[in-house]
């Protein structure tokens, strides 16, 4: 596979945590709370992911890579948990805007663990997104919001949690089959959330097949298919364009949001889009160009 076809599938897995927030709201509407949204979705995400895993390619794993590759895992529960905590004290619209800090986040870390300095596109790419962000989430046209400092860690601790994830999906098991990973990183993550939020009220059937049409949507969107792409194309592209190229997060959110629930979307917040979409462009532009191969040139008195 080529290298835009990997950013291509990073691309779409961004895409896949912007189609959840619009479900979350039809969940929490229908009388279901965060514990029981949460546990199912990370259940159905997990059974999802190891179905697909049974037929899939697989490498006998030691106990320390299981061990790894779980607690590699953590993020995928916490960026969740998280930012599920945010929305508890904070407006959503700002609530996404720390959350979306994952985009320069990213790029840093890239920067100090492999050493690689972000270039001048990379850099306009990300002010884009910050910009475009701003607007699409809406902060302009509602005016202002009132900021809690507990809402304010528990968002920037989702956006610390979401690049971790980023990265570890793309530096942990290289070796290993794309599916097989993804299954132990979704454990993981569903351990973590059983852990922290204890959603025992999915224990009772009523309960479960309530949530369950819910879940399935939100577990194979939210938590089976992302780790599923990120592994793939991670490794080919490095957490600093990932981050950038997962901002597909917020416009397929703003779109959904008019398209399922009805919602309103102003002038500012469609601008927002368009540059987001178009800060995703920027960050990209150098992979769309070919590569030039040095060829020696022959001296005069060869010919």
């Amino acid at each position: 596979m080529k290298t835009w076809q990997y950013a291509l599938i990073v691309f779409i897995g961004g895409c896949c945590y912007g189609a959840l927030s619009t479900f979350v709201k039809l969940a929490y509407s229908a009388g279901f709370n965060v514990a029981e949204v949460t546990g199912s979705q990370y259940l159905f995400g997990a059974l999802l992911i190891w179905v697909l895993a049974l037929f899939s390619k697989k490498k006998k794993l030691t106990l320390p890579n299981i061990g790894t590759l779980l607690l590699s895992g953590i993020p995928v529960g916490l960026t969740g948990v998280f930012y599920y905590q945010s929305l508890q004290t904070l407006h959503a619209s700002l609530a996404i805007i720390f959350l979306f800090q994952f985009v320069w986040i990213g790029t840093l870390a890239e920067w100090i663990f492999y050493k690689k300095i972000p270039t001048k596109g990379k850099v306009v790419s990300i002010g884009i997104l910050i910009i475009g962000s701003i607007l699409a989430a809406g902060i302009i046209t509602e005016g202002a919001f009132e900021v809690s400092l507990q809402g304010t860690v528990w968002g920037l601790l989702s956006a610390l949690t979401y690049t971790a994830f980023i990265f570890l999906s793309g530096s942990v098991g290289k070796d290993i089959p794309s599916v097989q990973k993804s299954a132990f990183l979704t454990t993981g993550g569903l351990i973590t959330v059983l852990i922290l939020l204890q959603p025992t009220e999915l224990f009772q059937l009523d309960v479960f097949m309530g949530v369950a049409p819910y879940g399935l949507y939100l577990g194979l969107l939210g938590v089976a298919l992302p780790p599923l792409l990120f592994t793939i194309g991670m490794p080919h592209i490095g957490p600093g364009l990932g981050t950038i190229l997962t901002a597909s997060e917020l416009p397929i959110a703003v779109i959904l949001s008019a398209l399922v629930l009805g919602e309103i979307v102003s002038m500012s917040q469609w601008l927002g889009v368009v540059f987001i979409l178009g800060g995703i462009m920027v960050g990209n532009v150098k992979m769309a160009k070919p590569k030039m191969k040095s060829v020696p040139v022959e001296s005069e008195s060869a010919t």
